[in-house]
């Protein structure tokens, strides 16, 4: 695994010196001893440029090392030219990361390129929906309620990939209610995200805070 993940950071560079020495080959003997060095080559080139080094930044993101990350995504040069599967994971990735560093105009545009580029894409398939309730977070970081709802609602129906993702959309449904006192909708929403026994802290938290004002509204 890890001298896959060698390779992966320095196929560029091992498929131009390679590039080089099949050409020597070539010219010193003929072309067929150095067929097979072409060949692995042009792979290694094609590689680099149609899919990117996603790969390695699964060590960081398990690390939580998010400036690792960053600078592996820093890294492509021409997403433009990865196939557009895995420039629909580059794009969530990127927005995912803005997320994190709070520049929330930035992780929208990356998160819709990513969305719309994943349609319909079996890479994104049990994502979308985890993409979605991301987008709707960020409508509400703006105050945009009536589009957080409807991201959030399409996350649902999507499918959440674990139940803390799940209790996450249904305590922000239930916030999104509140605010629009339609206390009976929200009570609902509640009663499923508790059902779901999350165990995040912050989401236990939650739903421990969001108790009190439960009990206390009409509905």
């Amino acid at each position: 695994m890890k001298l896959l993940n060698v390779y992966i950071r320095y196929r560029l560079i091992i498929g131009i010196v390679l590039l080089v020495v099949a050409g020597v080959v070539h010219y010193y003997t003929s072309f067929w001893p150095s067929f097979i060095i072409y060949l692995i080559a042009v792979v290694s080139i094609f590689g680099h440029f149609f899919f990117g080094p996603l790969r390695l930044i699964q060590e960081y993101m398990e690390a939580g090392d998010m400036d690792g990350a960053e600078k592996i995504l820093n890294s492509v040069t021409f997403p433009g030219l990865l196939f557009k599967p895995i420039r629909s994971v580059f794009y969530t990735l990127k927005g995912n990361i803005a997320m994190m560093k709070q520049d929330f105009d930035g992780a929208e545009k990356m998160m819709k390129k990513g969305m719309d580029l994943g349609s319909g894409s079996s890479l994104m398939q049990g994502t979308e929906g985890a993409s979605l309730l991301q987008m709707g977070m960020l409508a509400m970081q703006k105050n945009n309620f009536k589009q957080a709802e409807s991201y959030i609602r399409q996350a649902l129906r999507k499918g959440l990939p674990d139940k803390e993702n799940q209790a996450a959309a249904n305590l922000q449904m239930c916030s999104i209610m509140m605010n629009k006192r339609e206390f009976r909708a929200a009570k609902e929403f509640f009663r499923k995200a508790k059902a779901l026994k999350p165990s995040t802290q912050q989401l236990a938290d939650q739903i421990k805070q969001m108790e009190k004002y439960i009990s206390r509204m009409p509905g």
